[in-house]
């Protein structure tokens, strides 16, 4: 349980959560271990409504087009992966590759949404938690949108 509560606490959903209220969240939660090299999620596949918190080790978010495969981003312990199919979405747009020996700590959507009735500001503050993380995101891709843009407009007299 230990390590649960610890990739709890280091995750941005969890910000404004009291000990009490992660421990909640953690008696829902389990951990999941893939050896080096294991396809955690794959591009294009159904999955399960999971939220995946990066407990141990990294992830390598790698996308196919074509014929070619990409590392987009890497993941670090606390990182979020998932989230799209766990807030309604469809399929995976990315496959997730283990780096090293990786665990993982799974919330699934179902026993999540257990706690709209008992515990709705739990609900409340971890999605909260959510969408900072989405829009953390979105900068980030934005800022390098950016960059990149003007490298190859050679804009703003950077390059």
């Amino acid at each position: 349980m230990s390590l649960v509560i610890d990739t709890l606490r280091t995750s941005t959903i969890t910000e404004e959560l009291s000990e009490a209220e992660i421990e909640i969240l953690a008696d829902l939660s389990e951990i999941q271990d893939f050896k080096a090299g294991t396809a955690i999620v794959k591009q294009g596949d159904e999955l399960p409504d999971n939220l995946y918190i990066l407990a141990h080790g990294d992830i390598e978010v790698k996308i196919k087009n074509g014929a070619e495969e990409s590392i987009i981003h890497i993941l670090k312990p606390g990182d979020l992966a998932g989230i799209i199919n766990f807030v309604g979405g469809a399929q995976s747009s990315a496959t997730l590759f283990a780096v090293g020996n990786t665990k993982v700590l799974s919330l699934e959507r179902a026993k999540f949404e257990t706690l709209i009735n008992t515990h709705p500001m739990i609900v409340y503050k971890v999605m909260r938690g959510v969408v900072r993380n989405v829009h953390g995101i979105v900068r980030r891709v934005n800022s390098e949108t950016a960059e990149l843009s003007n490298y190859i407009y050679r804009a703003r007299g950077r390059y």
